[in-house]
């Protein structure tokens, strides 16, 4: 198939790249770029020897090098996106801008050059809160943790009804969405957007809802790179690295290559769609992981003895456990995560950064 690609020359996007053209498609790649993902020394003009064309996503829809570029396309991989849990409210208008805008963009675009399918990267963050049971009153909702309790050391989360502390429990994607930051607000939209073209447009999404991807050529020292780059650049400073809260948080870690295998067997689902279709699959590794054990193996892989620091600290907004089931994605699109988070997290802490 003829590959529509954005985000080519990001992260991840240079990771689905690779397997893309392993998987014998034609790539053709887009990227805007941005300072946030993209230092200025460090501007890629290429990715795998081929040339990524410079473009914004939001002038997908007017501009006529979008139409060229789109011309002959089977399916478009969207990947580009503004990422992180956002810094400052000062972000807000960068995610509204790169993840719905240029959504939206994308889409009117689509339609205009009859293009139909579409590969969406979403992300766990539209769930916000994980799914928790109380012993006694079954499956709750709780809502955010209040800055009293975090100031307390309190960080799971208490039953709304005996206030007893919450159990976690595997998420499926049929959960409810509950943003609880700017990105994750601006992946919520991405959702809606989508789902809405595949109705209006006759056409077909699937979305994947990645979790914690890490891996070579992850972006390090931003305000924006993933928790294991910054634990590995803690170590490398000759640091314990620093984990937030009591290291408790349970997550699911995903290596970029898992992530690049489930965004070809996506593409390949989505092709045979039925239209007006929209389905959504969780991409994680099954191995839930607490920020503690993440930190030692980050530390660990580099040699270092270091046991990580817990240091009680928090961010308002960040939620205490959420972890997915992967059972939709094994069932539905035949993908499970090759790369056990023990394994892949101690040969990060040594693997190529951008």
């Amino acid at each position: 198939m003829r590959v529509l690609l954005t985000g080519a020359s990001g992260f991840i996007g240079t990771a689905v790249d690779a397997e893309l053209v392993a998987a014998g498609h034609e790539v053709v790649r887009v990227d805007a770029l941005i300072p946030q993902a993209h230092p200025a020394d460090a501007v890629p003009e290429a990715v795998g020897g081929e040339r990524v064309h410079r473009l914004d996503v939001r002038d997908a829809d007017r501009d006529d090098t979008w139409r060229d570029l789109l011309g002959g396309i089977d399916v478009v991989c969207h990947q580009a996106a503004m990422v992180g849990a956002g810094v400052t409210p000062a972000d807000l208008p960068l995610y509204a801008g790169h993840n719905d805008l240029g959504t939206a963009a994308l889409l009117a675009a689509m339609t205009a050059n009859d293009v139909q399918h579409l590969v969406l990267a979403s992300s766990m963050v539209v769930y916000g809160e994980g799914r928790y049971r109380c012993a006694e009153h079954g499956e709750q909702a709780p809502g955010p943790r209040p800055r009293a309790d975090l100031d307390a050391g309190r960080f799971e989360c208490p039953c709304p009804v005996c206030g007893r502390f919450l159990d976690w429990a595997l998420v499926p994607e049929e959960a409810a969405f509950d943003p609880r930051s700017s990105y994750a607000a601006s992946k919520v939209a991405q959702e809606h957007y989508a789902s809405a073209w595949a109705r209006q447009a006759d056409s077909a999404v699937v979305a994947l809802r990645y979790h914690n991807v890490y891996g070579p050529h992850m972006p390090r020292d931003t305000p924006y790179s993933g928790v294991a780059a910054i634990f590995r650049s803690q170590v490398e400073a000759g640091r314990p690295p620093q984990v937030f809260e009591d290291g408790g948080q349970m997550r699911d870690f995903v290596h970029v290559g898992d992530v690049a295998r489930a965004n070809v067997a996506a593409l390949e689902a989505v092709a045979g769609d039925p239209a007006g279709a929209m389905r959504a699959y969780n991409v994680c590794s099954g191995s839930p992981v607490d920020i503690a054990t993440v930190a030692g193996h980050v530390a660990r892989g580099t040699g270092s003895s270091a046991a990580p620091e817990v240091t009680g600290e928090f961010r308002i907004g960040d939620v205490r456990h959420v972890v997915a089931s992967p059972e939709r994605a094994a069932a539905e699109l035949g993908f499970r995560a090759e790369v056990a988070p023990a394994q892949g997290l101690a040969e990060f802490a040594t693997a190529p950064l951008r």
